[in-house]
């Protein structure tokens, strides 16, 4: 439950980087039932500014959005931004990607920046472990993280109790604070982090430092060995993953929450997910081909739109292309945790897995 709704989990939560899912807008968010969405600090943070979104209100008011919403902290942004940033004790230093222009994050800075942003759940600010890395650089980048996740939670702790707040009986009850593990693919650096933030204490944890390389095999064999050692009472949240195989796979692995870009930015590509797998709509088998572009998607782009007129308006560089194919993918993305949940309630994971494994196999093959 957060002060903006209740979020029943497994959920997959679009990522609105910068106070907008692209492409798509709060309306059909809305319509496609999306609980919670994800903000991006260091980009509001340079643009349009923490400050200024707090005079209006805070994030939630700026953008029209009453659901729930989680920021990242700005760490990953910042270590991918290689050579423009320099990382110390005392947080990072770098140089904008807009105007060049000289920046400063820290757990400090990060949470400072959440809290005006207002949303329900901040992320502490950890440094992303770089992959591949030796035992001895995901052990530099975990030991560096526990500092930085003491430094956010005293912060948090600092921010929220300092506020006087009226819509809530205690500040405290409207914000959560997840901490991140790292340790890059090695189970007993990520058994340790996850011991060291809990000696902190947090809301929720997330399992960070994934997809940034990894074969996925790495990937899955990390979340199996570390999401159950996670508080079962707590939410367990799998950042920057995935894929929907990857959703149901790491589901079955004990995760809780999930962010990608996927299924807005390989729309922007011409690439749709559906239940047989993906397809290219710029394909041209596709040119008068009247079906829709997944007969099994009960989607307002399904119900409407053919994939030859689909594949159509991204040939002609039309925008609609981007804003039909980006809501077909959320929808799927949405619709499949739906399933997910429905199949765990029933007590038909396993079936819903297995089938869905197999829908995906029939069509490779």
């Amino acid at each position: 439950m957060t002060a903006h709704g209740e979020i029943e989990t497994p959920v997959f939560m679009p990522v609105g980087t910068q106070g907008t899912v692209k492409a798509i807008t709060q309306e059909m968010l809305e319509a496609l039932d999306a609980r919670i969405i994800l903000g991006n600090t260091y980009h509001l943070f340079l643009r349009p500014g923490h400050e200024t979104i707090a005079a209006m209100g805070g994030l939630h008011r700026f953008i029209s959005w009453p659901r729930a919403m989680l920021t990242d902290s700005g760490g990953f942004q910042v270590f991918s931004l290689g050579e423009l940033r320099r990382i110390r004790e005392e947080g990072v230093e770098f140089r904008s990607h807009l105007d060049g222009s000289k920046q400063f994050l820290s757990p400090e800075v990060s949470m400072q920046v959440q809290h005006a942003l207002g949303s329900d759940i901040w992320m502490a600010f950890d440094e992303c472990t770089p992959f591949p890395a030796t035992p001895a650089q995901a052990r530099h980048s975990l030991e560096l993280t526990t500092r930085w996740a003491r430094r956010s939670r005293d912060e948090f702790e600092r921010l929220v109790n300092d506020r006087r707040d009226d819509r809530a009986e205690s500040p405290a009850q409207r914000f959560a604070l997840f901490g991140i593990i790292q340790g890059s693919v090695y189970h007993d650096l990520r058994r340790e982090s996850l011991e060291r933030l809990l000696a902190v204490g947090f809301e929720g944890y997330a399992i960070g430092g994934l997809s940034v390389g990894e074969e996925k095999a790495q990937m899955y064999e990390v979340v199996e060995a570390i999401a159950p050692q996670m508080p079962a009472g707590r939410p367990r949240y799998l950042m920057g993953v995935g894929t929907p195989e990857d959703l149901i796979e790491c589901v079955a692995r004990g995760v809780d929450l999930f962010d990608c870009v996927m299924p807005t930015r390989n729309a922007r590509n011409g690439q749709v997910f559906t239940a047989r797998g993906r397809l290219n709509i710029k394909n041209s088998r596709f040119a008068r081909d009247p079906q829709p572009l997944d007969e099994a998607c009960g989607c307002m782009v399904c119900r409407r739109y053919s994939r030859a007129y689909l594949r159509h308006l991204y040939l002609s560089g039309e925008i609609l292309a981007s804003v039909l194919c980006s809501y077909h993918n959320l929808a799927f993305y949405l619709d499949t945790m739906r399933k997910i949940r429905q199949a765990i309630t029933l007590g038909e994971f396993a079936e819903f897995r297995a089938g869905f494994t197999e829908g995906l196999k029939r069509e490779k093959e």
